[in-house]
């Protein structure tokens, strides 16, 4: 049976991926009456492996730190902080060097996203406003400079995040990372994956 959390991406209109062994269903789940500046969202990863259907979660943020939001001079577009929409990025990320630290992390490929610019330098986060679609850099990584090496938890994103799906904890980062080159080991061509961003569902 197809696991919930499947079934409720699927009824969005999504694709899901249920026939391939190491198949990643990866999920991001936004928090419905999310805050910014702290770790309320939720990134899943659903597969199949020899055993049966596998389904891990993790605490991370799917929204940009204060530190962008609030302070203009900080923001990395003129246009202002991106908040990544809702939906499904197929074949968007793959494994690479993330940011100035250079650490293994999904990057977004050539496949363009489409984010929501937030503007007015104020503390709420502000969605469906001003879409703008193309390469931004919005990549799934830790809260950390160095997130192979210790076991930190980040109270708040900060400047973690200007738009960047950002794990809370760096153990959980690497373990979401191994899962995903289980993916590749068991599909050597299988290096890109979809990345698919929903609102927290009801049944949770």
């Amino acid at each position: 049976m197809i696991p919930p959390l499947l079934q409720y991406v699927k009824g969005l209109g999504y694709k899901i991926f249920t026939t391939q062994l190491y198949d990643l269903n990866i999920i991001g789940i936004r928090n419905r009456q999310g805050k910014p500046d702290v770790f309320d969202d939720t990134m899943a990863v659903v597969y199949k492996d020899h055993q049966g259907w596998v389904q891990r979660m993790w605490p991370i943020t799917t929204d940009p730190g204060l530190y962008y939001l609030m302070n203009e001079d900080k923001q990395l577009n003129p246009a202002g902080t991106a908040i990544l929409k809702e939906g499904q990025y197929r074949s968007t990320y793959q494994i690479g060097p993330h940011g100035s630290a250079g650490y293994e992390a999904l990057v977004q490929t050539g496949n363009t996203v489409t984010v929501w610019r937030d503007n007015d330098h104020d503390h709420e986060l502000d969605y469906k406003v001003n879409p703008e679609t193309g390469w931004f850099g919005i990549n799934i990584h830790a809260a950390s400079s160095s997130p192979y090496s210790g076991d930190s938890t980040t109270s708040k994103v900060g400047a973690w995040s200007g738009g960047c799906q950002v794990f809370q904890n760096e153990s959980d980062f690497r373990e979401f990372m191994a899962i995903c080159k289980h993916q590749i080991e068991y599909h050597p061509t299988w290096t890109k994956f979809t990345y698919t961003l929903v609102k927290s569902p009801k049944y949770r």
